[in-house]
């Protein structure tokens, strides 16, 4: 009898708890931020009220908690609501990734608060038209210091120019690396050369560097989706010397930097998908210049109000140097006006065994990304 009644309880108890939480989810949201989800609207919302030029990513809070004074702040600037087209006022009412600023906050919530404003419906999404393109997929409006995708630019359908300094693997002050492509329906060609002043900044722990002279390269996209690209490397200068005793000298307990003296053949698998409302992000698994690589990359991710820049590789073989792992977070906002979208700052770290045998950090460095264009 006593069994029957707990969990007689129990059924109660869920059903209420069922109908709370249902009527939580139906109380309207009048105080609240709009996540950047939707860069059309969010330019929409600040072409209405003569914002040149409009973010995409900019921080928008809704008041409409006074039916006489209901206001939209934009950056912190104040707008009445009644400045927008009524077919805009109702899509910002009706905006589904709201971020409740009305939420009850208890001693609780310092632990919890982050988890309660993510948007689990919405971390993982298709890509975009142009990330899953074989002939489109190098065009990238984001051009990083350090390492990281190419900056691609489109100059007449799938003809377009790509270039970067480190390799795409990369870390911060880890090499010498500069590179520049031409790229027409999925194949690409270039070159590489050397900017010593990439690594000159770095004097301890180089025993783990890449370094290059001059050479070519290729790669082709297969054609079925942006999911394999094959490609090869050459090295048409040797290195002199003086070179190779310049950039070994910094080797120890039997650890190599990396001298391209070779060819190599190269291959990446990837799989492009939006995550955390991201404009680009994919993950990854290939072989660049003998060394085998997994890994992240993601741009213009939002959690929580906040808007960042991720990647992350692992460079975990090598036919010459020691595993390493390169991690990177580049945060949005830093600056006002057409900077605040346009600029990342963040550390990008190198971990890996440093010149004493231990595993630890052998490179840490500001990293910048700069936005030229909209987020495709």
């Amino acid at each position: 009898m006593k069994k029957n009644i707990f969990f007689l309880f129990v059924i109660l108890f869920s059903f209420g708890a069922i109908n709370y939480l249902k009527a939580q989810e139906n109380e309207p949201i009048l105080y609240y931020q709009m996540e950047p989800f939707d860069d059309s609207l969010f330019i929409k919302i600040q072409q209405q009220v003569f914002i040149d030029p409009p973010d995409p990513k900019a921080e928008i809070i809704v008041d409409l908690r006074d039916a006489n004074n209901q206001t939209v702040s934009i950056k912190g600037a104040l707008y009445p609501f009644l400045a927008f087209t009524p077919e805009t006022r109702a899509r910002i009412q009706t905006y589904p990734f709201k971020l409740n600023l009305q939420e009850m906050i208890n001693y609780g919530s310092v632990f919890t608060r982050v988890f309660g404003k993510m948007r689990f419906g919405k971390i993982f999404a298709p890509p975009t038209l142009a990330q899953i393109s074989s002939g489109y997929q190098y065009v990238n409006p984001f051009f990083q210091a350090f390492g990281g995708e190419r900056f691609g630019i489109p100059l007449k359908n799938d003809i377009g120019i790509s270039m970067g300094f480190g390799t795409p693997y990369s870390g911060p002050l880890e090499t010498n690396f500069l590179e520049m492509n031409f790229h027409i329906l999925g194949f690409s060609g270039g070159v590489y050369s050397s900017v010593d002043a990439l690594y000159d900044f770095k004097k301890d722990n180089t025993h783990n560097n890449l370094y290059v002279t001059t050479g070519f390269q290729l790669s082709y996209v297969i054609p079925f989706g942006n999911f394999l690209q094959v490609g090869y490397t050459d090295c048409s200068t040797k290195p002199t010397v003086s070179q190779r005793d310049r950039w070994t000298k910094g080797d120890t307990l039997g650890y190599h930097a990396k001298i391209l003296d070779k060819g190599y053949t190269n291959f990446e698998v990837r799989y492009p998908f939006s995550f955390l409302g991201s404009t680009r992000a994919k993950v990854y698994f290939g072989q660049y210049l003998g060394e085998w690589h997994a890994g992240f990359t993601g741009r213009e991710m939002s959690l929580a109000g906040s808007t960042f820049d991720f990647r992350f590789d692992a460079m975990f073989k090598s036919d010459v140097r020691q595993p390493q792992y390169v991690l990177d977070i580049l945060v949005q906002k830093i600056f006002d006006s057409w900077a605040f979208s346009a600029f990342s700052l963040g550390p990008s770290v190198v971990l890996s065994q440093t010149n004493t045998g231990s595993f630890g950090v052998i490179s840490i460095f500001g990293n910048m990304r700069l936005k030229i264009g909209t987020s495709l």
